[in-house]
């Protein structure tokens, strides 16, 4: 500033870091939507401030929450947050002019450069980011509504595929019976190839324009059948731990059993994550019981894709025939009469020629 210039300003209040962390979050925002070059935060002076007739002011000048007067001459640009910029008879900004949350008023002055005004300043917006920073924890009632709602979610399921699908969650519960270790092996394998089987599956149909065309449908159907698989098998698994857990006493349909298992493995199972989240406000204790649920979760949910891996979705179950051995079966039986009558010889197979020949 040349000498004898004055600069007449009422004395700046004390800010909270609260109030400078809210401003430092607009001035970003600012220069982000402007591409004015906005001084940092810590150059902002608060409160009405005023240039002097007859002084000169080297810019950039920084206000915020107060009106800039210019009576003299202020050489750069002017940027005022939350106030408005006066340009007095005499006045002269021979930079730019931008005022957010104010507007600019030309009162007989000049204004060289460009004139940017904003009757609401982004406040709201900076307000937010400075109070929900991404990447935030979450609290501890939002985390237990988050794990009811998951609980929520996966009961109705459940109780979706014990009416509808009955006989294939049967399947998959008779598949980790067989065994447990078995079906938490091929479970890891499905793991494995499932990602590259979507990528093979991708490069298949973009050899010709109509596969190419179905990729997207492709995909979306690889992705569906996948949840559906580890949700499946999620569902066997928490009926067989709620069987575990609850004795048969006879008392109730078996159908009534098997909900009340399934009620019952949910509760366990969701129980770990519930717990995880009344001590999310301590981050080593809340860390800890996570990654227990974490890995529990994901024991239960391998062993059980697995499971559905191996019995096809619950539809090849031991004991019970299949088609192809129900068709056999008839076979041999169709060449049998009913019980022989008197003067009725039974009728016999022809033989093979293999048994003719011996």
């Amino acid at each position: 500033m040349k000498g004898g210039d004055s600069i007449k300003q009422s004395a700046p209040a004390r800010q909270s870091v609260p109030e400078a962390k809210q401003l430092d979050s607009q001035v970003t925002r600012i220069r982000g939507e402007t591409g004015l070059n906005v001084p940092a935060a810590a150059q902002f002076n608060f409160g009405p401030r005023a240039v002097a007739v007859g002084s000169t002011l080297d810019g950039p000048v920084a206000l915020a929450r107060g009106n800039l007067d210019v009576f003299g001459t202020i050489r750069g640009d002017a940027i005022v947050l939350g106030g408005d910029i006066r340009v007095h008879h005499g006045g002269r900004i021979t930079g730019d002019a931008y005022a957010a949350g104010g507007q600019i008023v030309i009162d007989g002055g000049v204004i060289e450069g460009s004139k940017r005004s904003l009757r609401s300043a982004p406040a709201a917006a900076t307000t937010d980011a400075a109070e929900v920073p991404p990447g935030r924890r979450l609290t501890t009632w939002e985390s237990v509504k988050l794990t009811v709602g998951w609980f929520a979610i996966l009961t109705i399921i459940g109780l979706g595929v014990m009416i509808f699908a009955a006989g294939s969650l049967d399947g998959v519960v008779i598949a980790l019976e067989r065994g447990f270790a078995r079906s938490f092996w091929i479970g890891v394998a499905g793991q494995l190839v499932m990602l590259p089987g979507l990528l093979l599956l991708i490069v298949a149909l973009a050899i010709t324009v109509l596969g190419a065309l179905l990729i997207p449908f492709a995909i979306v159907s690889y992705v569906i059948a996948a949840a559906g698989l580890v949700t499946l098998g999620f569902l066997a698994v928490a009926r067989l731990t709620g069987s575990a857990l609850t004795p048969d006493q006879g008392t109730a349909s078996p159908r009534g059993v098997h909900i009340r298992a399934l009620f019952l493995g949910l509760i366990v199972y969701f129980g770990l994550w519930l717990v995880a989240a009344v001590f999310a406000w301590n981050p080593l204790i809340g860390v800890v019981l996570r990654a227990v649920a974490i890995a529990v979760t994901w024991m239960a949910a391998t062993v059980g894709l697995g499971a559905a891996l191996s019995s096809r979705a619950g539809t090849q179950r031991p004991g019970v025939p299949t088609s192809a051995s129900k068709r056999a079966a008839q076979e041999d039986l169709s060449w049998q009469t009913p019980t022989p009558v008197t003067g009725v010889a039974a009728a016999r197979r022809p033989a093979t020629p293999s048994a003719r020949g011996t």
